[in-house]
């Protein structure tokens, strides 16, 4: 209510300005009066028209001060009326504009395609979060397999790492045992020729005593011999 009561036409402003009031009080007299006054100002001396007073330029400097003030005030004024003239067909634009859009909305056609941009906004929202739904399975099911991938070949080569440590200690154990063996077949050989020497060396011991005994079976039937034979040389 406020603008609009500021809200003046132009016309009655231009009317009620006092620049025309002042345009008329500054021209009372006719076109033929200035033209006389023309004329005599042009068969007047040269050297009063040369010389104006002091006061006339002062007040034709007020004059032309006062005019430019007035036209400031008037252009400002002007600038002021146009601002209001715009505010006002603005707010009423604006006001036009939402009354369409309401009674627009308010339609059964706006409503129905509402419903529609609604449901198709409903249906394209479904389809995103599906695809990305079906994205993340995707990308969880590829880094199970990637984890699984992993995982076996971690244990293809902790197998192959404890297949070769099986297998150094069974070559290990091969080694001591082949050594044990070898060095059980070298103790049987030196037991084997320890009981071979005593076995030569009872042969010989007895061997010996064989001969002994058989040398002193000898020196006892020459023993024997000779008494007889003595006896036989005596008795002839």
């Amino acid at each position: 209510m406020r603008r609009k009561s500021r809200s003046i036409s132009p016309r009655r402003r231009k009317s009620r300005s006092p620049i025309t009031r002042r345009h008329k009080s500054r021209s009372p007299t006719p076109k033929r009066y200035k033209r006389l006054r023309s004329r005599s100002s042009s068969l007047s001396p040269v050297h009063k028209s040369s010389s104006p007073s002091l006061g006339s330029i002062e007040r034709k400097n007020a004059s032309e001060k006062l005019k430019k003030e007035e036209e400031e005030r008037k252009r400002r004024q002007q600038e002021a009326e146009l601002k209001l003239i715009e505010e006002e067909t603005a707010k009423r634009v604006e006001e036009a504009i939402q009354k369409e859009v309401e009674e627009r909305l308010n339609s059964e056609e706006i409503k129905l395609e509402i419903q529609k941009r609604l449901e198709e906004g409903r249906r394209r929202l479904n389809d995103e979060v599906a695809a990305q739904l079906e994205k993340e399975k995707e990308a969880a099911i590829l880094e199970a397999r990637q984890k699984e991938e992993v995982a076996r070949k971690e244990n293809e080569e902790l197998e192959k790492m404890l297949e070769e440590n099986r297998k150094r200690v069974e070559e290990t154990q091969i080694r001591e045992a082949m050594e044990q063996q070898r060095r059980e077949e070298e103790r049987y050989r030196e037991l084997e020729e320890l009981q071979r020497q005593k076995e030569e060396a009872m042969k010989r011991k007895k061997q010996q005593e064989e001969e002994e005994r058989l040398n002193q079976m000898k020196l006892l039937g020459k023993n024997k011999l000779r008494p007889k034979l003595s006896f036989a040389l005596g008795s002839k």
